[in-house]
């Protein structure tokens, strides 16, 4: 790359950085295709520190985005682009922030190199490049920040998927909805063994009503649950166990004999309670007063 391409970009940037800082800046402004999320202040702000960061990194550190004058530079895309997802912007708006400063910048070059064609052309050429690279880095950066949330927003999917509710004291259920994987297990066995913990209760109801296929993994995954639960002192009772469900375990061979299963949660709930010795009694309605029999006891 030659060094006289890199010093005039340089002294372009240098020189003129107010007037391409403007023009950029009033571009952005008037786009339309531009989110209403983004705050012109963010945008002024984000702008003017590219544009600094870009004329020093180039002065100091070439054409070459690997090298350590550019790691600020970068560090600014890695964050702009981070936050940019996180606003919900698609990667083409959040590119469009690097490429766009090439018209700006290309006018700068085409007045300060009229009389120069053939240096014009190196210096548009190694300009758009360089430019091209730092576009493509920022979309790079916005992928990884866009992974990122969506597996934060999995994860608190997953947490808010599986509740565990307190059905009486000692009796906690826990109903799941959706497939059964690893992950989700994890999660499963997780907030159970922690409520079994804070609520000392001694029966833990999985309920799979909800799910809609049990195969061995599925299966496998629930022992597992079982196990961890009865390490804990808790014991454990599936419901929801369908006719189709109880075909295909028996079809799978997967042994659940150790484990108390039932079709629905009010059977599960009903063993829950006589293993604590509880019991649920209707109220004998023949033996309350009705309220015409209590107002007339009320009057004098």
């Amino acid at each position: 790359m030659p060094r006289t391409d890199e010093f005039a970009l340089a002294d372009l940037l240098s020189r003129h950085e107010t007037a391409i800082l403007q023009e950029w800046i009033g571009m952005q402004l008037a786009d339309t295709g531009r989110s209403h999320m983004l705050k012109d202040a963010d945008l002024q702000r984000d702008a003017r520190a590219f544009l600094s960061l870009l004329r020093t990194a180039v002065e100091t550190g070439g054409y070459d985005i690997t090298t350590q004058p550019w790691d600020e530079l970068r560090r600014l895309l890695e964050n702009l682009s981070q936050t940019r997802a996180a606003l919900g912007l698609s990667p083409s708006q959040t590119a469009m922030f690097v490429f766009s400063l090439k018209e700006a910048l290309f006018r700068q070059l085409r007045t300060a190199l009229v009389n120069e064609p053939e240096r014009l052309a190196n210096v548009t050429a190694t300009a758009s490049s360089l430019l091209d690279r730092l576009g493509l880095f920022t979309t790079e950066c916005y992928q990884k920040g866009r992974e990122a949330v969506i597996a934060k927003q999995q994860q608190e999917m997953l947490e808010l998927s599986t509740p565990v509710v307190q059905l009486w004291e000692g009796v906690l259920a826990l109903p799941l909805i959706g497939t059964l994987d690893s992950a989700r297990t994890q999660v499963v066995m997780e907030s159970l063994l922690q409520r079994i913990v804070d609520t000392g209760a001694a029966i833990a109801i999985i309920d799979i009503t909800g799910v809609p296929t049990v195969d061995t993994l599925v299966a496998q995954h629930l022992l597992k649950t079982v196990a961890a639960a009865r390490l804990m002192g808790a014991d454990c009772i599936i419901s929801g166990i369908r006719p189709q469900i109880a075909q295909t375990i028996v079809h799978l061979g997967v042994d659940l004999q150790d484990v108390i299963t039932k079709a629905t949660l009010a059977d599960a709930f009903a063993i829950a309670l006589r293993r604590l010795n509880l019991a649920v009694q209707k109220l004998d309605t023949a033996r309350r007063p009705s309220a015409a029999t209590i107002s007339a006891a009320d009057q004098p």
